[in-house]
């Protein structure tokens, strides 16, 4: 984060509460007042609703369809493929997902976030950058990686499964936070693809622009 605090997030699978038995219910409770007490460190649980698009779900089938040599089988998806597309234009297809934001926020992080505090309101200059070496970031990725594996252990007693989402499944997610009316319209492409070129300026009197790769 810009004040060098850490954050991880894990996506929790969510587990149908209503059709469980009185025992099953109370077992979750437990694992879930469990999970809270033997936790150290604030977590931040979110719950995020999204547009289904089926658009990757059609085109799978059709697919399907088109390998198909039994004619009846191939009406038959060819009309589901039109219901479903049909369904997908004109209903909003919902779907949550569950996430836990565990953070972590070294003391040196805290002393210098309380100095910069300090100098910002009594000079009114902006913030400096925090600074953090290799050692001090080492240290805290082990920590992070202890409060999430602390957290996955709690969820799988109460049999939800969790997976910390990685750098590409990040990427993902915060594109979809901050574009929900093109998310789903323009899906974003893997980074690894992107190619670009960078434009230098040229040296002598009459510099010209030129392309490196």
């Amino acid at each position: 984060m810009k004040d060098g605090s850490y954050r991880a997030v894990v996506l929790a699978q969510s587990i149908n509460f209503d059709l469980m038995s009185p025992q099953e219910r109370e077992g979750v409770e437990q694992s879930y007042q469990g999970f809270l007490n033997s936790l150290y460190f604030p977590v931040q649980i979110m719950m995020r609703s999204q547009r289904v698009d089926l658009r990757s779900y059609i085109s799978k089938l059709d697919k399907i369809k088109e390998g198909h040599t039994n004619k009846l089988l191939s009406l038959l998806m060819e009309d589901y493929l039109n219901y479903i597309d049909y369904l997908s234009q004109s209903a909003n297809i919902m779907e949550k997902q569950f996430f836990v934001v565990i953070p972590y926020e070294p003391v040196t992080v805290k002393n210098a976030a309380k100095k910069v505090g300090l100098f910002t309101s009594l000079f009114n200059n902006k913030p400096e950058h925090i600074v953090i070496n290799e050692k001090d970031f080492n240290d805290a990725k082990t920590e992070l990686k202890t409060r999430v594996q602390t957290v996955l252990e709690s969820m799988n007693q109460m049999n939800v499964q969790a997976i910390p989402l990685n750098t590409r499944e990040l990427i993902e997610l915060y594109y979809d936070v901050y574009n929900p009316d093109t998310a789903t319209t323009q899906p974003m492409i893997d980074p690894s693809e992107l190619d670009g070129r960078l434009v230098t300026k040229g040296d002598g009197p009459n510099p010209r622009s030129e392309e490196q790769e």
